[in-house]
């Protein structure tokens, strides 16, 4: 039929192959006007409404929620009605097919000298790539946000920003972000209390239902809602049925004799779970930086005896990465295999990785080398509370310079971090301690960082890396 539309699942304008379905807007048999709201889709940065391209009735839509779509593919098709609005041929919709991608991809108390952060809402974890993730659990305020240009709270429509409005689905108002965490938690987002304005459902609304358990999905008597039809239906008994209970795991037969398990190639006792998402590109970069990186690992440690006071280990993890990329500019860089060219910065941005249920962010600390302490504080603050809202622009998850791995937050004192490319280094920092160090006369109990240096020996000599290693230890061991 001439007036049918297949519609191709986008490009999100993240370069990535392919996104999740996180729900419909629309069933099949209804009708859609253009730019209304067609389907909410997960990517690994963000979750992005995605608006019909037509006006017109849904005759088929592909996959349900968590199914991947790949980029380019069939996401709907439309019987096309004239006599409604549509675009005009060739009109620019904010998305494309087309292939550019990006480039990628416990806490401590004691605030004395050398703790890990007198900020306790900046955690930086064991990883790959680094990262900082929030304190303990407790959710930032900031869950509603509106800023312009971002990814989730925008989406490009010729050539206007269109703002994101909270949806009516199932008779509750909420943005897909916030029904996206709602499944993660198990919170039935039916019975959660609305607290934004007109009754929408915010973030934090969703977080507050799973920390006290007033909304757990499959459960019932949930939070009545205006226009809820209450049932006057008198309760049936429930039949009392005898619970069943599991099979308990024994190392014995019933003989009494020891059990052997099978291989694990006859049988896996776990589901298979599709990554997805987030955690779907962090397996696309690290067994990409896996192939192109050749690695080489330097470790040493750094003295924060002579520290003044109580100061803040990542900002000073930053200041002194910053001096070591003044004095050896070769690991502040990117390194094109392929052509074997390389790239050296006069700026440092540094890619800091967020940690989140659905896996690792790497948002970029932009122009660190023009920071002083609060503001590189202010700016981690900041780029963790924008991924906690999936707020953050795709622009700031690519295009550091140089990355920081703070792992010791929780354990380990030396690792050798990966190297994403097109970067050339990463620096890790291990778990502080109290070691005996020797000095003029005698010994001395000093507190100390292990220092760990990842580089691309492709891209910078074993001298300069040596050479900036001393440098970050020197900046480390001032004062203040």
């Amino acid at each position: 039929m001439s007036n049918q539309k297949t519609f191709l699942l986008p490009d999100l304008g993240e370069g990535l192959p392919d996104a999740t379905i996180v729900e419909w807007y629309v069933k099949e048999g209804d009708t859609i006007r253009l730019d209304d709201n067609l389907v909410s889709m997960e990517t690994a940065k963000a979750v992005v409404d995605v608006p019909s391209p037509v006006s017109g009735k849904v005759l088929k839509l592909s996959g349900g929620a968590g199914d991947v779509i790949v980029t380019g593919t069939m996401l709907a098709v439309f019987e096309v009605d004239p006599n409604m609005p549509q675009r005009a041929e060739g009109q620019d919709t904010g998305h494309h097919h087309g292939g550019g991608g990006t480039t990628h991809h416990g806490p401590v108390s004691d605030h004395s000298v050398g703790a890990q952060d007198p900020a306790p809402d900046d955690r930086v974890i064991a990883s790959d790539e680094g990262g900082a993730l929030e304190s303990g659990g407790a959710a930032p305020a900031k869950a509603e946000r509106s800023d312009a240009g971002t990814v989730v709270g925008a989406m490009q429509s010729s050539d206007a920003v269109r703002s994101e409005q909270a949806s009516a689905v199932g008779g509750v108002k909420a943005m897909p972000a916030v029904r996206a965490m709602a499944r993660k938690l198990g919170v039935d987002i039916t019975r959660v209390r609305p607290s934004g304005a007109d009754g929408v459902v915010t973030m934090q609304d969703v977080k507050n239902a799973a920390a006290d358990g007033s909304a757990k999905a499959g459960q019932g008597g949930g939070v009545p809602r205006a226009g809820d039809r209450m049932s006057t239906a008198a309760p049936q008994p429930a039949q009392q049925a005898a619970p069943q209970q599991a099979p308990q795991r024994s190392t014995m037969s019933q003989s009494g004799k020891p059990m052997r398990t099978q291989p694990p190639g006859v049988q896996a006792s776990g589901q298979p779970e599709q990554l997805k998402g987030v955690r779907r590109n962090m397996a696309r970069v690290m067994a990409d930086a896996h192939a192109k990186v050749v690695p080489t690992t330097l470790v040493d440690d750094a003295d924060l005896h002579a520290w003044l006071g109580k100061q803040d280990i990542t900002a000073r993890l930053v200041r002194a990465i910053v001096a070591a990329c003044k004095a050896v500019p070769a690991l502040n860089a990117w390194f094109d295999g392929e052509a074997l060219t390389r790239t050296m910065h006069p700026h440092v941005d540094i890619g800091i990785a967020v940690d989140t249920d659905d896996g690792l962010f790497v948002p970029a600390l932009r122009n660190a080398d023009m920071l002083d302490g609060a503001g590189i504080r202010a700016g981690i603050q900041r780029l963790r509370a924008q991924v906690e809202s999936r707020s953050i622009p795709p622009s700031e998850l690519s295009g550091y310079t140089i990355s920081l791995s703070n792992f010791g937050m929780f354990a380990g004192r030396y690792a050798t971090p990966v190297v994403v490319p097109p970067c050339v280094a990463i620096v890790g920092a291990g778990k502080l301690s109290h070691d005996v160090v020797a000095v003029m006369g005698g010994i001395e109990v000093h507190r100390r960082m292990p220092i760990s240096l990842t580089f691309d020996h492709r891209a910078c000599a074993g001298g300069e890396a040596a050479r900036f290693l001393k440098a970050l230890l020197d900046d480390m061991a001032l004062p203040q």
